[in-house]
């Protein structure tokens, strides 16, 4: 029997949809500027645990289903060492929520691994979507 155990903190630490879920209640501490560290399970091929600091970097427009909307994007940026990030990039996660209520709008990132392509999952499905770009707003979020 092949077995890895991994050192998982309730609350602290993730995975793929988890992160959004995360997200959901930590974005009004996230749009007031704190950047909050969590752990994230990536595969490399094995589960290893690693910290993520997630931030608010503001607010874009993205054309999904010949809809323009607008979200709240967060970025999970990986934490990795010095010698370990010589051998491996592991990119940033890209997400979008929507205004208060905080809901799903967009994921941008590599499926399991840190190699996979980028792909991104949008909440409206039809026709072709576009980049995300950055919005000017003045409106406390």
């Amino acid at each position: 029997n092949w077995s890895e155990k991994i050192d998982v903190q309730a609350g602290r630490t993730f995975a793929g949809y988890g992160f959004m879920l995360a997200l959901q209640n930590l974005r009004p501490r996230l749009v007031r500027g704190e950047q909050i560290e969590l752990q994230a399970v990536g595969f490399t091929p094995k589960p290893r645990i690693v910290t993520v600091q997630i931030s608010h970097v503001g607010v874009d427009q993205m054309k999904m289903s010949d809809r323009l909307l607008e979200g709240d994007r967060f970025v999970i940026h990986p934490k990795i060492g010095a010698i370990a990030g010589l051998f491996v990039h592991v990119p940033d996660t890209l997400i979008w929520l929507t205004k208060p209520p905080a809901e799903f709008l967009r994921w941008e990132g590599p499926v399991a691994e840190p190699n996979d392509p980028i792909v991104r999952v949008d909440l409206v499905s039809g026709a072709e979507s576009g980049p995300a770009k950055p919005v000017e707003t003045s409106d406390a979020r």
